[in-house]
């Protein structure tokens, strides 16, 4: 939620580019996922939270290059609204891949 509230406070109050409040949103929402995986979802992890942090960054890097061309993509040659495109490329990321890197390498 606070991905996409970032995202559309940027793009309809700031009048931001799409894709650079998609980047903030998303760099938002991942500092707030990455305390909710680390303390609710994923509580048997052992690792230090440093590494866990380290890896988490480079996957949400991933991440955010992914989300920004699927967004831009389904945005300017879909015709869909922005905020549509980031639900539909944000679900497809969450379930075939963020989840599951989190899982397996950010807190195995």
């Amino acid at each position: 939620m606070l991905d996409f509230l970032l995202t559309w406070v940027l793009v309809e109050v700031f009048n931001c580019w799409f894709l650079a409040a998609n980047i903030a949103g998303n760099a938002c929402g991942a500092a707030a996922q990455f305390l909710l995986s680390k303390y609710w979802v994923f509580t048997m992890s052992t690792k230090p939270t440093r590494i866990q942090l380290l890896k988490f960054i480079v996957m949400w890097a991933l991440n955010i290059v992914l989300s920004a061309a699927g967004i831009y993509l389904l945005a300017n040659f879909a015709g869909l609204h922005y905020l549509l495109s980031k639900l539909l490329v944000s679900v497809s990321l969450g379930v075939s891949y963020t989840y599951f890197v989190s899982k397996k390498v950010v807190f195995a």
